[in-house]
């Protein structure tokens, strides 16, 4: 571990802090909210999904080992049993197909390790993003360069079955080294489990589908899809908890929109649209995601390109954000950010700067930390305290 200036990122680590060990976190160290499961690409170093022990005291992060080998696993989720793990291999050819993968796992909450129940084709390339309703019964997965959104049910809670629901998306955007065709970037679930929202970057569209949860059936809502403005590229969506409003962070401009949610309906309105505070810097500038804390009082949102985390103030009722403060990612090419379950901590993986970066975080005031911590990992993509 090395302490990291918000402002200059030292990416040096304590070698007693970071050393891998040859076995798995003892029990006692997996205790609830002490588990952090870790994605990393494999085009590198890396060889599937870690365990981590989480220190919620100190903040301190100790590699515990590899909790399953998998190819590729850009993106985790645990189910509501939390034991079971949703996993997006994002490959472009699985079982002589040209398509990804979606894997389960049964998660063994004394180790940490991690066992592999089942697999199937996501039938398009390059699933990026996987989501589980919030009964247990069904997963999907958006597949980005297959421009395609799929669904399943898990037999038992736990087993993907053969596809249910498939959906392919043709067209184009504005953007023609963008947007030359549809990439589905994220799937989520209406806070009733009565919808499935598919962030399309490709067609600057969220695709809406009224969803069977019990069998994982789509069928395509009344109305179809909400527009975002051209050339925004929707990327990443999160629901306000009292289920009126969502924000969707738009890879390519770099904005913010808060959506209001018509749940009998099934419809989003656009709201304010929030510019995330760009700087002068090389190249592209590209939103990536965000987390609230469990009150909504706070939104955390990452950018990339520019390298930041921008602090925003959520209003009593979720339809306004204010820009609150901008600081360092602590690294480069944030991918995923997270809050740890006590909301004292927030972590980030950076995948360009292969590290883990933690900020203290004020719960009181949402301020995050000028300093924070750094720990290796190649390329690391999603952050999972399964536990939680």
């Amino acid at each position: 571990m090395n302490w990291i200036s918000r402002r200059s990122f030292l990416k040096t680590s304590a070698a007693t802090a970071l050393a891998a060990r040859t076995a798995l976190v003892e029990a006692q160290g997996m205790d609830r909210g002490k588990l952090l499961l870790v994605g990393a690409q494999t085009t590198g170093t890396g060889k599937g999904i870690y365990a981590f022990s989480f220190d919620p005291v100190t903040g301190e992060l100790t590699k515990a080992g590899l909790a399953a080998a998998s190819e590729n696993p850009t993106f985790l989720v645990a189910a509501p049993d939390r034991r079971t793990i949703v996993v997006a291999n994002e490959i472009e050819s699985f079982d002589g197909q040209k398509s990804g993968a979606v894997s389960t796992f049964t998660l063994d909450t004394a180790t940490g390790m991690l066992t592999k129940l089942s697999q199937a084709a996501s039938k398009g390339a390059d699933p990026c993003h996987v989501a589980v309703d919030h009964t247990g019964s069904s997963a999907f997965a958006a597949n980005y360069n297959g421009g395609s959104a799929i669904s399943y049910r898990l037999t038992g809670h736990d087993h993907l079955s053969a596809p249910v629901s498939f959906e392919q998306y043709t067209g184009h955007g504005p953007d023609a080294s963008r947007q030359e065709a549809p990439h589905a970037h994220r799937v989520t679930v209406s806070p009733d489990n009565k919808y499935l929202l598919v962030n399309d970057l490709g067609l600057d569209l969220i695709h809406i589908y009224t969803l069977d949860a019990a069998t994982g059936k789509l069928t395509p809502n009344d109305t179809p899809a909400w527009q975002a403005p051209s050339g925004a590229g929707p990327r990443a969506l999160q629901f306000h908890p009292n289920g009126k409003y969502a924000y969707c962070v738009c890879e390519m401009s770099s904005q913010v929109i808060v959506l209001k949610w018509d749940a009998g309906a099934g419809t989003l309105t656009t709201g304010q649209v929030l510019q995330l505070p760009i700087q002068t810097h090389d190249g592209p500038s590209t939103g990536d995601d965000i987390v609230l804390d469990k009150q909504a009082r706070f939104a955390y949102v990452a950018n990339r390109g520019d390298n930041f985390i921008a602090t925003l103030a959520v209003s009593a009722d979720g339809s306004r954000l204010t820009f609150q403060r901008r600081g360092s990612c602590g690294g480069t090419v944030p991918r995923h950010l997270t809050l740890d379950p006590s909301e004292r901590w927030l972590l980030v993986a950076n995948q360009g700067s292969d590290n883990i970066a933690v900020f203290p975080r004020d719960p009181g005031s949402g301020q995050l930390s000028e300093m924070g911590k750094s720990f290796p990992l190649s390329k690391p993509q999603c952050l999972v305290f399964p536990l939680r």
